[in-house]
């Protein structure tokens, strides 16, 4: 049955009057007369008699009127669950290398105006994973750093954020106000696990991959292999920033490419509040943590996503890589 056509059927009952029914209904009386007779011609009974006054219900009438208000009643329930349940929806953010952090509390705020309802809960990936976990399907939104594999993702460049090297307090480059990549050539460094991306081992490395050195997962792990076995290797400015100890220098690197900070997604699952989630991001992102604007992002790389498409796929305009 259709639930239109109940809801006309209810008002009439309850109006005793076609006329009355059809403006408490803010309907028309052709369109509601005709609901009426498609609903006997479905149930093929008569649900109303006519009267000087009106209408009054037949004895198949009085019947359905109960179970209709039920029936609409709970329509009513269904749908407002189901919109309680959209409301109240979680959303995992994935993370890696601390990209995107500390326009945490600005994307939140944003977030808490327009989505009042919705839970954002962060998932910290290890170096290992620079999808964030968006491959194993394990987040629905990573903010990320390039390079890696973006092949059937969805990439929104966000800005860009400058390397350090990570030196033992004592080492002799550790005083330097600056340093060039190259100087770093032949040291031991930490490194990450065989059958990581081979984009980002590449960027991360920035040297021999026969460099010896131990393998890390995570910026904790990287910190420790620089004060137990003398190593070094290139971090994130702000990354640095938050794990800052005593005993581990960091010096601003020249001669390697920036990190680009990026959100990303799968391009095979479209999601309204996933969209919410990444425009609070990007807008916060777009002013700064600070309140001011990035001027490493154009405003072209904040307003939309770009599609990535198969490794060697000509990228679409603006994209990412």
């Amino acid at each position: 049955m259709d639930l239109r056509a109940l809801r006309c059927f209810v008002a009439v009952a309850e109006e005793g009057h076609f006329g009355r029914a059809a403006v408490r209904l803010h309907l028309a009386q052709p369109p509601l007369s005709r609901r009426i007779r498609d609903l006997e011609a479905d149930l093929a009974c008569r649900l109303f008699e006519r009267i000087p006054t009106g209408a009054r219900l037949t004895r198949a009438g009085e019947v359905l009127l109960p179970e209709a208000r039920d029936l609409l009643a709970r329509a009513e329930r269904a749908r407002e669950l189901v919109r309680a349940a959209e409301s109240v929806r979680e959303i995992l953010l994935g993370t890696v290398a601390g990209a995107g952090l500390d326009v945490g509390p600005a994307a939140l705020a944003i977030l808490r105006s327009t989505r009042p309802g919705l839970r954002v809960r962060l998932h910290e990936a290890p170096m290992t994973d620079p999808t964030g976990g968006l491959r194993e399907r394990r987040v629905d939104l990573a903010l990320t750093r390039l390079p890696f594999d973006t092949s059937g993702l969805t990439i929104c460049r966000l800005g860009t954020e400058l390397l350090v090297a990570a030196l033992p307090a004592g080492d002799a480059l550790a005083a330097r106000p600056r340093l060039h990549v190259s100087e770093l050539a032949g040291r031991p460094r930490f490194r990450l696990p065989a059958g990581t991306d081979a984009r980002w081992r590449t960027y991360w490395l920035a040297g021999d991959e026969d460099t010896p050195g131990p393998v890390v997962t995570s910026a904790e792990e990287c910190l420790h292999a620089v004060l137990w076995d003398g190593v070094t290797g290139l971090l994130p400015a702000g990354a640095a920033r938050r794990h800052a100890r005593p005993g581990i220098a960091f010096v601003p690197v020249d001669g390697h490419p920036p990190s680009r900070v990026v959100l990303a997604r799968r391009a095979d699952a479209p999601d309204p509040l996933v969209d919410a989630v990444a425009a609070a991001l990007v807008d916060a992102h777009a002013t700064g943590a600070d309140g001011s604007a990035d001027a490493d992002a154009t405003s072209a790389d904040r307003t939309a996503f770009t599609h990535v498409g198969r490794p060697g796929e000509r990228p679409a305009a603006g994209a990412a890589r």
